[in-house]
């Protein structure tokens, strides 16, 4: 069995800043609206790209908690696919994936 601690701790550690994050977009979309014609167009505008980086991140979010699962339940760095071994390498770069370089394709 592979160790996949330091993958875990970087796991974890995006969690933290995702979650964070994330947050923060909710707090900023609560904030009042101005009452000025203009600056509500571009406050919309911003609020449509707040809303989908907040999308991206707990689709990220999703994705790093299935991961840690994986790792928990002892089959993370096993392509879904083909079940052959995801490369270090690959995981290290996508810590979420879930496919060997060759699935992947």
């Amino acid at each position: 069995m592979r160790d996949f601690s330091e993958l875990k701790a970087i796991l974890e550690s995006r969690l933290e800043e995702l979650d964070a994050r994330v947050h923060d977009i909710e707090d900023r979309l609560d904030d009042p609206v101005s009452k000025d014609w203009e600056d509500q167009a571009v406050e919309l505008e911003d609020f449509e790209v707040l809303e989908d980086l907040g999308k991206a991140g707990m689709k990220e979010m999703d994705l790093i908690r299935a991961a840690l699962g994986r790792i928990e339940d002892g089959s993370y760095g096993e392509c879904a696919k083909c079940g052959d071994d995801i490369s270090i390498e690959r995981l290290k770069a996508v810590p979420y994936a879930v496919l060997c370089r060759k699935c992947a394709k």
